[in-house]
């Protein structure tokens, strides 16, 4: 796969986790497990682990849920975006291990997670306003946006 490629794969990742930031570490998990993903022999290996998969599909399960609740704050505040970048970058590396462009792939997650985070802020707020303030069938979408999304995205690596 083309160093290029790799990296557009990491950016895209990256844009998952700053709509869902425990989307993109349990889909690189899922991948890295269905053999998806070539981490076989590379720090990454442990990724696709049967318990890593299991705790990772967890986290994930509990932020949509918790993403629907009122109280859950903005994914612009100072932990929420820190842990969309530290996903973004994490998931992005995972990609990257096995074509050997970790490195330049962190900085993709980094900077897709970036993107993703205020991008998805904008999108979903103006939605909310346009669809008569019901956040619900917004946030709703959006989890499937960012799930399939991402499942699409580390399935590709496969294909490739």
């Amino acid at each position: 796969m083309t160093q290029v490629l790799v990296i557009l794969l990491a950016l895209l990742i990256g844009i998952v986790a700053g709509l869902r930031a425990l989307t993109p570490p349990a889909v690189v998990a899922w991948g890295a497990f269905l053999g998806w993903l070539p981490v076989e022999g590379t720090w990454a290996q442990w990724v696709g682990h049967p318990i890593t998969v299991t705790v990772l599909t967890i986290f994930l399960v509990v932020e949509l849920v918790t993403d629907q609740l009122p109280s859950t704050p903005p994914r612009t505040v100072t932990p929420q975006f820190a842990a969309r970048l530290l996903t973004g970058a994490f998931a992005g590396a995972v990609i990257g291990a096995g074509f050997h462009h970790t490195f330049s792939s962190i900085g993709a997650g980094i900077v897709g997670a970036v993107l993703g985070t205020l991008g998805g802020y904008r999108a979903r707020k103006k939605l909310v306003e346009s669809n008569g303030g019901h956040d619900l069938p917004v946030a709703l979408t959006e989890d499937v946006i960012a799930v399939l999304g991402g499942f699409a995205i580390v399935a590709v690596t496969s294909l490739v």
